[in-house]
């Protein structure tokens, strides 16, 4: 008989005490935690992982003085490091919440199987074998975007091309679409440039998307992709369009 894993020592931190009474009730539902206490602020957060060594961290990013966000900054210089999942009412802080490591990020109010998907990603990442870390990357491997009433995470490889709507990317997926809140040069900065390239300055497409380029008599160049769009290439970007047909 397979011994069942112990349950991850859980550590809830906001400052609405309806919202922690909703996690309280739905931590005690879920299996795999442990709850080991609830901190309203940030300051305080970090004195009870002092003290209790959570594994899993539920974590406000609105809260007075010390922010979610700030908290954990703070943990990404720890070893060994909890676990963070973040539970906010707003979308607007996903990618933010993506350059500081966290697990998850549920929307409020928190459903039961968006927390238990939660904890079993936590669960897989604290118990891999350090061996099986892949090293770290400065590009983006995935995207957390609003859809509906939660965040889904989208792997970079899978978006085809993105489109920038004034403050907003719209990232195309095959026939789907998801808006994430972000300028097109911030997100241009995370994207690995062996994979994608920027071909406007509205446009980013991924590399092996683009079936071919061509120009019109006016001398205007374009980028012919796999589903059978086409994109104008900016005059700015056209030298680095041209470097994938080995040509400058």
């Amino acid at each position: 008989m397979v011994a069942a894993e112990p349950a991850l020592r859980t550590l809830i931190v906001d400052d609405e005490p309806l919202a922690v009474e909703r996690l309280q009730i739905l931590c005690a539902e879920t299996e795999g935690l442990a709850l080991v206490g609830t901190a309203s602020d940030g300051e305080a957060a970090l004195r009870m992982m002092e003290a209790l060594s959570p594994e899993l961290v539920l974590l406000d990013i609105s809260m007075p003085g010390l922010d979610g966000l700030g908290v954990a900054q703070v943990l990404e210089g720890q070893v060994p490091r909890p676990a963070v999942v973040f539970c906010t009412a707003f979308d607007q802080f996903a990618v933010a919440a993506f350059d500081v490591s966290a697990v998850d990020y549920l929307l409020k109010p928190v459903a039961a199987d968006r927390l238990a998907r939660a904890v079993a990603r936590a669960a897989e990442m604290l118990r891999a074998p350090s061996a099986e870390v892949a090293p770290a990357t400065p590009w983006a491997e995935e995207f957390w975007v609003p859809h509906r009433s939660e965040m889904i995470r989208i792997a970079a490889l899978a978006i085809d091309r993105i489109e920038a709507e004034r403050d907003y990317m719209r990232l195309h997926i095959g026939t789907r679409s998801f808006l994430l809140h972000q300028t097109i040069s911030a997100l241009e900065k995370k994207l690995d440039p062996a994979r994608f390239i920027r071909l406007h300055r509205s446009t980013i497409v991924r590399r092996d998307f683009i079936a071919k380029l061509h120009h019109d008599k006016l001398g205007t160049w374009y980028a012919s992709l796999l589903d059978g769009g086409d994109i104008r290439i900016g005059r700015s970007y056209l030298a680095g369009a041209k470097a994938l047909l080995g040509r400058c």
